[in-house]
């Protein structure tokens, strides 16, 4: 447990080492900030707090450097504190960027990624929510051919999936509009993954339009399925390179592989979405070894299971109150976008 002084200090030297990515020492501190106590005293707290693994010395003589131990006492206590990082003015700027958004849901999710990556200069990473969580609200067949057709899905919350479908006979303009219908008013509200169990009661009946709403249906089914597998938007990845600890190739590799790995990208934030708070990981606490010199922050947005996520992940050397209210401000203001 630290002990005011001391946490004071941490907090210095924090600040110090994400703005100078230099070793911290005792005079620096002791001459920027307001610590109320002599290079003497502070030179003791730094021993204290490498001896109890808050920070470390990269070399004889060198100032400190923080751990992630360090790092975590340091979120812990600005989130104790509700130390804003975003002015008021950069707030306001984000919920009037949104009031203005009249796009289609991936649309905005890519204007996110990019708002967020210019907040931060972090790499954004934004998750649509599954659309097999997400209620249809209209289900559309669109002639291409006699014997193709294009099946538009809408959801309550604006996304919108599509993909072309191929018949083993021809099919009038007139059975499509009356197995659209069909669908569109079975699946009306129904949560995705309850197209499942219309699919299964459809299965017995016999017909030739049975036929057609039978393979479009097993369509709409695909259609969910490639889409939650395809649902994470990154923007700002070349924003690593501008940071010193990923100048190194071989150092940004594996983290620019996994950010390329969509699956992987949904398990590494999946615990996010059980959580009402911003979530903050930060170095060897991540799962994937990718992310062991980073730390990402995320917090979920929308309502519910349908809901989705954002984030940013950048160095351990992260500004996180500054990431942590970006976070926060951007999946606060698309929740409110998504429900008006």
């Amino acid at each position: 447990m630290l002990n005011q002084r001391r946490r004071s200090v941490l907090t210095a030297l924090v600040n110090e080492y994400v703005a100078s990515v230099q070793p911290v020492g005792s005079k620096v501190l002791v001459e920027r900030y307001p610590l109320g106590c002599s290079p003497a005293t502070v030179r003791s707290e730094l021993a204290a707090l490498e001896e109890t693994g808050y920070v470390f010395q990269p070399h004889v003589s060198a100032g400190r450097i923080p751990t992630d131990h360090g790092y975590r006492a340091y979120v812990d206590e600005s989130v104790a504190l509700g130390t804003a990082g975003l002015s008021a003015e950069e707030t306001e700027r984000i919920r009037r960027h949104y009031s203005l958004v009249e796009h289609e849901l991936s649309d905005v999710l890519r204007e996110t990624s990019a708002l967020l990556s210019r907040l931060t200069s972090y790499v954004a990473v934004v998750a649509a929510p599954t659309l097999r969580r997400a209620r249809i609200r209209r289900v559309t067949l669109v002639p291409l051919a006699s014997r193709r057709a294009l099946v538009v899905i809408v959801t309550d919350s604006g996304q919108i999936a599509n993909r072309a479908i191929e018949f083993a006979d021809d099919v009038s303009a007139e059975t499509l509009s009356r197995v659209e219908a069909y669908l569109s008013q079975t699946l009306d509200g129904a949560v995705g993954a309850d197209a499942e169990d219309v699919r299964h009661a459809m299965g017995g009946v016999p017909g030739p339009e049975a036929a057609v709403a039978l393979r479009s249906l097993d369509v709409v089914l695909e259609c969910l399925a490639e889409a939650d597998e395809d649902r994470v938007v990154t923007g700002g990845v070349s924003a690593l390179l501008a940071h010193p600890e990923f100048s190194d190739p071989d150092a940004v590799r594996p983290l620019v592989g996994l950010l390329e790995d969509g699956l992987s990208v949904l398990k590494l934030l999946s615990g996010v979405m059980r959580s009402p708070e911003v979530e903050v990981r930060i170095g060897h606490e991540n799962p994937a070894s990718a992310l062991e010199h980073a730390s990402f922050v995320a917090a979920r947005y929308g309502a519910g299971d349908a809901g989705g996520i954002v984030g940013v992940i950048g160095p351990t050397r992260m500004d996180y109150r500054r990431a942590m209210s970006a976070v926060r401000t951007v999946s606060d203001t698309l929740s409110d976008v998504l429900e008006s």
